[in-house]
């Protein structure tokens, strides 16, 4: 490993947390300082040219394959790299952040793979930045046993051959760690300190395990930003004295710009590309990001109206399964948010039955697993798949030749028959409402309405708000969806979750400010990229 100089970085701004040292050691700091120095510059460029692509997007209201990419599409030739043991059967993924206990029960939970999230499902707090890469380092030393001091219940790992492989999502490329400057102030770019922690301190104790540093790479817009982690990795390993192509990560196609260049995000990674995901909640924004202003024809639905049988929904997953296995990578499907009821079983025997007709469907597609945010949902996921792989792995050898789509098909929002409710427009509201203010406690993953939400959840939420009332809509009960209406919708919830919790917790709360913050982001005329930016502004801690 190189000689690292001492590095240029400060941490301002934030209290003294126990064990930090072991994570921000000099040598750390100085990988993440040189990431910084290189690669920095070019992340701005590329969040330049999301806006740009953006004003294109509101200039012509259409999207199409990149013509100056065709060659690439074309050239049946090139794969990606062969999945590593630790990666080649991935049925079942369970997600969920990084804080002691999820560690534990995610490793522990039956499911191939965890994705050990520091994105949509960590409100990023200094503290579980810096603590979730102390929990993930404790599992891999299996040091992390531990005793909740509030319940008294003991948490132990199982044998190592029973735990859930990890692969960890970094933050996107448009947030900052505020609390990690250069020399100049310049924050860092929270994917670089996510992604250089973990790395430096993990690469090669994960190799030692018979695994490897694998990634999801979140909020991807284009293959040029595919292009720059790639760099990143090279880079990486260089430095840190790990062989090339250790690296492997699994792109999330969550934005509609990059279900357009699946292909091209593959061919840029293809060293060190393990597959590609279909999220849903964020796609769904990323289209009213995108089209907010196309007029009717873009106007979504209810949130929970949009399933994954939706003909664009439809387009897009059967579109990423072909592409993934005609280059030899895996395709995971969406994610089974439900949270199991303690109190009612006919509730969770209608979601059970919800969820296995979701994963039946994503197996017979041709997905090779799926996602689950509960242990509970973890056998029923694992049985469908079951079912459709048997013993194989995955099955990359579905080609589905029979796919056949058009650029037109991943944008026919129009073509689902399913308008705005009222029921929608408060749904929307108390999910907002009730995200944003867990949020701004520290916690990204939040059981709402027997849902498991992040902070996907939250910004379909109040696109959805904001696009109604821009293209005044008229919902089922003949009202037009307004500013005022949206306001009136807003204060009888706060006043709801005041009678449902009691006064002195709705004092304790921060609701009023998660009231405040959800309608500014959906009542300004000027459409904030991402909520959490201007929540990270109010983030304590």
């Amino acid at each position: 490993m190189s000689a690292p100089a001492p590095s240029p970085l400060a941490i301002v701004d934030a209290e003294p947390l126990p064990r930090q040292e072991e994570v921000l050691t000099e040598a750390a700091l100085a990988f993440v300082a040189e990431l910084h120095r290189r690669f920095t510059p070019r992340r701005d460029e590329l969040l330049a040219r999301r806006a740009e692509r953006r004003a294109e997007i509101a200039r012509t209201s259409t999207l199409d394959f990149l013509p100056e990419t065709a060659a690439i599409r074309a050239d049946d030739s090139w794969k990606v790299a062969p999945a590593p043991d630790a990666l080649n059967d991935r049925r079942v993924e369970i997600t969920g952040p990084t804080d002691r206990k999820m560690t534990v029960n995610a490793l522990n939970s039956g499911a191939r793979v965890w994705l050990a999230d520091f994105e949509d499902a960590s409100a990023p707090t200094w503290e579980n930045v810096v603590l979730g890469q102390v929990n993930l380092s404790d599992a891999y030393t299996r040091t992390i046993d531990f005793t909740d001091p509030k319940s008294g219940k003991s948490y132990a790992l199982k044998a190592d051959d029973e735990l859930a492989t990890v692969v960890m999502r970094p933050r996107g490329w448009h947030l900052n760690e505020r609390h990690l400057v250069d020399a100049d102030g310049t924050p860092v770019p929270g994917a670089l300190v996510d992604f250089g922690l973990y790395f430096f301190h993990n690469a090669q104790r994960l190799l030692d395990l018979g695994k490897g540093p694998y990634f999801y790479l979140p909020k991807t817009e284009s293959h040029l930003e595919a292009r720059l982690w790639n760099e990143v990795f090279v880079f990486a390993q260089e430095y840190c004295g790990i062989p090339q192509g250790t690296v492997r990560a699994t792109v999330l196609i969550e934005t509609i710009t990059a279900a357009y260049e699946m292909e091209e995000i593959l061919y840029e990674l293809r060293d060190h590309a393990s597959g590609l995901n279909a999220g849903r909640w964020d796609y769904l924004f990323s289209i009213v990001k995108n089209f907010r202003d196309g007029g009717a024809k873009f106007v979504l639905p209810d949130r929970n109206a949009v399933t994954m049988t939706a003909p664009f929904m439809r387009a897009y997953t059967e579109l990423l399964v072909r592409t993934c296995h005609k280059r030899g990578a895996h395709a995971i499907g969406g994610m089974a948010a439900f949270i199991p009821s303690r109190r009612d079983a006919e509730v969770n025997k209608v979601a059970f039955e919800k969820v296995r007709a979701d994963k039946d469907r994503e197996a017979n597609d041709g997905f090779d697993g799926s996602w689950v945010a509960h242990p509970d949902l973890v056998p029923i996921a694992m049985e469908s798949f079951d079912k459709v792989l048997g013993d194989k792995p995955h099955q990359k050898d579905r080609l589905r030749e029979d796919v056949a789509v058009e650029a037109a098909d991943l944008i026919a929002i129009d073509s689902l028959d399913a308008k705005p409710t009222y029921a929608g427009l408060v749904n929307a509201v108390q999910v907002g409402i009730r995200y944003i203010e867990a949020w701004l406690r520290g916690l990204g993953a939040v059981a709402i309405f027997n849902l498991m939400e992040d902070a996907a959840t939250a910004e379909i939420s109040r696109s959805q708000i904001w696009q109604w009332i821009n293209a005044e809509v008229v919902l089922d009960n003949g009202e037009q969806v307004t500013a005022e209406l949206a306001r009136k919708v807003a204060a009888g919830e706060l006043e709801n979750i005041k009678a449902e919790i009691g006064e002195e917790a709705f004092a304790a709360g921060n609701w009023q400010q998660a009231h405040d913050l959800l309608l500014k982001v959906s009542l300004d005329e000027d459409y904030a990229d991402f909520l959490t930016l201007p929540a990270y502004e109010q983030l304590k801690g």
